[in-house]
Parts: C-alpha cells; sequence; structure tokens
C-alpha cells in the first residue's frame, strides 16, 4: 500500500466519526451519529452555540461522549485545543469520564501510545487536551478556558446559576461549542431550561436538542426496549423515575404522588378479616407507625381530635403470589388498628397480644423518636428476626418513598372491599388512606441524590396509615408463599437499579 494510499485512507477515516469510532471497535447506532455529527460540524466550523442531548438511562450516551472527545482531539492534536468537560461531582463522576477517554484513546489504533495523561483529570493528545472538573456549587473551577468544545454532563444535576457565574464563560473567549447531556429530571433544571429555549429558538438554523426516548432507541435495539419492559413491570409506567430516566418526561419540583388511575386500582377480593386464618399463618406482617400519647395529648380525644393528629397505626397484612411463576408478593390488606392519645406502654401491651394472636412472620416497626422504646420492647419479646426496626431518616424516607410508589403503581396493594357487620370501622379506614394517598406530596430534590421529600401537608390528615402502609417496601422481596428468598433487607432502591450499566 503506498503512503498516498495510506494517507487517502487516513483523511477518510478523520472525515467520518463513525468510520473513526469504527476503527476503534465501536460501532455507533443512529441514533448516536445525530447528535454527534451536529457537534462536531459546530465544531469545525468555529460557529459556536449550544447543544442539548437527551438521552434515556443506559442507552450509550457516555459511549457518544467518549468518542467525541477522542475525535477532536485526534483531530486537533497538532493543531491544538482545549476540551473542558464538567461533571456534578469530581469523585466519581469526573474521574470516570476521565478513565472512559482513557480507555477510548487506548483501544483507538490511531491514539494508542500517543496519549498522556496528566494528573487525575487532564488528559493530553498531541497538543489537544481535555479537562474535566467539578461543577458542585463549591467548586472553584473558575480560569479553565474551552477553545474546541465545552461539555456538561448529568446538566439536569449542576445548578442553573453555577452554570450561568463560573462555567459558561469558560466558552466565551473562543466561541467554544457547549454541549449539555443528561436525562431528564426535573422541569427547572438546567438541562431543562436549555431545551426549551432551543426548541423555541426559531433562528437556530440547524437541529441542537436532541431527546431521544426508550423507543427511539428500541427501535435499533430491540433488546433494550425488552430491558426498558422490565424495568416498566416492576415499578410501573407513571413511576416519575420511569418517566424521566427512560420517556424523557420532565417532572414538578412538587407533585401529587399517587394519582387516582392508581388509588382506585387499589381495590382487591377479599374482606377484611377480623381474626386470622389458620391456613395463612406465616404470611402475615405487622406495619407499625408510632405516634406517642405526648404528640397528641390536647386533652379527650374527640371526633375533630380525631382527625386532626397524628395516631398510631398498625396495618396488618398477608401476602399472596401473583401467579404461579411470578415471585412477586401482592399485599393483602387484613385489619387496622389505630390508636389516638393512648400510652406508649398500653399500645405495647396491645401489640404484643396482636403479634401473639397473629403470629407475623415479621413486624416492621417505626424506631423513630418516641417509637425507639416500643420497638426496643417488642425486640425484647420476640427478637430481632421478627422484629424489623425501621428509622426515618432524609435518606431512608425518601428510598421508602420511591419504593412504595413503584409498589402502587404495580397493583401489588390491595385494599378490602367490604367488611362484617360491626367492623365498619375498617371501611373508613380504607377510605382515609384514600384521603391520605390524595393528598401526599412529593418534592424532589435537584441533585444528583434525585431525594424525596414526602408527605402530607393537610394538618387534617397527616400521613399516618400511608406511612404504616409504605413500611411494607423494607421487607418485599424477602417472601414468597411465606417463604424467605434472600436475607431480608430494604427493598431495592431504583435510583440504584436504574442507573446499573452504561448511562
Amino acid at each position: 500500500m503506498t503512503d498516498e494510499t495510506l494517507r487517502g485512507d487516513l483523511h477518510r477515516v478523520l472525515s467520518d466519526p463513525a468510520l473513526f469510532s469504527a476503527l476503534g471497535g465501536i460501532r455507533l447506532r443512529g441514533y448516536q451519529l445525530g447528535p454527534l455529527r451536529a457537534i462536531i460540524r459546530a465544531v469545525l466550523s468555529g460557529t459556536g452555540g449550544r447543544f442539548a442531548v437527551l438521552f434515556p438511562r443506559q442507552s450509550g450516551k457516555n459511549e457518544i461522549q467518549a468518542q467525541l472527545e477522542a475525535y477532536l482531539m485526534t483531530l486537533f492534536s497538532a493543531e491544538g485545543g482545549d476540551i473542558v468537560k464538567i461533571s456534578p461531582t469530581f469523585r466519581p463522576q469526573s474521574l470516570n469520564a476521565a478513565r472512559r477517554l482513557e480507555r477510548t484513546l487506548e483501544r483507538h489504533p490511531l491514539t494508542r501510545g500517543r496519549w498522556r495523561r496528566r494528573g487525575s483529570a487532564l488528559m493530553q493528545l498531541g497538543r489537544a487536551s481535555a479537562t474535566f472538573l467539578s461543577g458542585a456549587p463549591g467548586a472553584n473551577i473558575v480560569g479553565a478556558t474551552a477553545s474546541l468544545l465545552l461539555e456538561v454532563d448529568e446538566a439536569q444535576d449542576i445548578a442553573r446559576d453555577k452554570f450561568d457565574r463560573d462555567i459558561a464563560p469558560m466558552a466565551a473567549a473562543r466561541n467554544a461549542a457547549i454541549v449539555f447531556w443528561g436525562t431528564a429530571w426535573r422541569s427547572d433544571t438546567l438541562l431543562a431550561r436549555e431545551i426549551a429555549v432551543l426548541k423555541s429558538a426559531a433562528e437556530v438554523p440547524a437541529r441542537r436538542a436532541f431527546v431521544l426516548t426508550a423507543d427511539d432507541v428500541a427501535r435499533e435495539v430491540p433488546a433494550y426496549g425488552e430491558f426498558v419492559g422490565e424495568q416498566v413491570r416492576r415499578f410501573g409506567r407513571y413511576h416519575p423515575m420511569i418517566r424521566t430516566q427512560f420517556f424523557s418526561e420532565t417532572i414538578d419540583s412538587q407533585l401529587g404522588l399517587f394519582g387516582e388511575q392508581v388509588i382506585s386500582a387499589l381495590i382487591g377480593t377479599h374482606d377484611y378479616a377480623v381474626d386470622p386464618e389458620a391456613d395463612v399463618r406465616g404470611r402475615y406482617f405487622f406495619l407499625i407507625d408510632f405516634a406517642g400519647s405526648s404528640e397528641t395529648a390536647c386533652g379527650g380525644g374527640t371526633d375533630g381530635d380525631f382527625d386532626r393528629r397524628d395516631r398510631s397505626a398498625l396495618t396488618i397484612v398477608r401476602t399472596e403470589p401473583r401467579g404461579e411463576t411470578d415471585t412477586e408478593a401482592v399485599w393483602l390488606v387484613q385489619r387496622r388498628f389505630v390508636w389516638l392519645n393512648r400510652p406508649l406502654s398500653d399500645q405495647v401491651a396491645d401489640l404484643t397480644a396482636l403479634i401473639r394472636l397473629w403470629e407475623p412472620v415479621r413486624v416492621v416497626a417505626d424506631a423513630t423518636g418516641v417509637g425507639a422504646g416500643p420497638t426496643s420492647a417488642l425486640i425484647k419479646a420476640f427478637g430481632s428476626d421478627r422484629i424489623r426496626p425501621f428509622i426515618f431518616t432524609a435518606a431512608s424516607k425518601s428510598r421508602l418513598g420511591w419504593d412504595f410508589l413503584a409498589l402502587l403503581e404495580r397493583g401489588r396493594w390491595l385494599e378490602g372491599t367490604a367488611a362484617l357487620p360491626g367492623d365498619e370501622d375498617q371501611l373508613v379506614y380504607r377510605e382515609t388512606f384514600f384521603a391520605q394517598l390524595r393528598a401526599t406530596q412529593g418534592e424532589v430534590s435537584a441533585g444528583p441524590e434525585k431525594r424525596l421529600r414526602w408527605g402530607v401537608p393537610d394538618a387534617k390528615l397527616h400521613d399516618d396509615l400511608v406511612m404504616s402502609a409504605a413500611l411494607a417496601t423494607v421487607v418485599d422481596g424477602d417472601f414468597w408463599h411465606g417463604e424467605a428468598v434472600g436475607d431480608y433487607g430494604y427493598a431495592p432502591d431504583p435510583l440504584i437499579e436504574l442507573d446499573r450499566g452504561d448511562s
């Protein structure tokens, strides 16, 4: 092969990012090439401008970024140029991004052995460089300059004022292109703002906002559609995580968690029970949300007080398999007990008698604040194998809320249809539970934690029955037909489930 032929082949490879990536062993998909080529055209033409790329989770967004960075560094290795990439955190996100680029450069035959790493966050190829920085609110990153490209990764988790004040000026001196990468989250995030601006800008001559959904990806990758279908099956199509992470639908920072469509599907075909059934023993669970008498003591417990103040709530449930081959449990509510302004010692006595009568396989008890004492007493009486304490913190309550939302979205919590004569208070509790669900509000954080603050803001309702029911998720998935299927513990965090693999 002549030198002229080699030069021709090299020119052909460097003229097309798809051929460049293929030479490095990566075949980019059609939905990846659209934004990649648009960004490269803007860099090479010097027109700059802003781009927004919103991909569903685990659809290859990180791979596009690494290929884009390696391609531009190769093109500008002789001339020189700087890429700056901002991530919400330095550890692990910026370091992970640097490692992805390192692997790409080492794998590609045109760059293997030619690149250098300077420190933990600077990659060099000839005279071209890529710098990886944190966009956390307190990060001191003023002074970095992007002459080729400024990337803002997971832009939904970067504060808008941080970008406007400290990050955007990095591209000003050389009119570098700016790319906002991410997945959908709140409607008030930096990424959502940039997409809205780009979509409404009539003067922009070319497409600059690329918003894909799981359906777009599945058309090219059927296996991805199967993966997302499984996530929808597990969490429900309208779970906020499914809506945002896979279908690119933004949500408001304040949202009603449980819609009428979910609530209307919560009534099953069974009746509320007065006593335990002999053939169901081993499948009962107790879920206890405590409120001590000091929290409710304002005089005598009138009907008005009953509506206004938090109460201790016990929800007795049993599990049934959803189908012969389905390991998911359906939770059937058997009975509720509610105590208002009752001394904790008397509540413990009542619970002790009920545990001996119903013989639950597990008791999940709120051990926060006033609940610590009665939960400790129950552990002493029945052992830590049966009594599972749950302590409410900002993190644990957030996880509880996401998991409970998924449980209800999937129709895996069922209330009774009727109660025996004289036991109609169970129907009153059911309707109060539904009213609390309708009133439950959630506030999701803007940062990478995606923390959920949730509860019932209406002081007349409170959230005792909802919190009691939500405790089912603490042991959900650990039992099937009453048989343990693993060490009991918290139900899986949807965020961990959705974030596994390449994003």
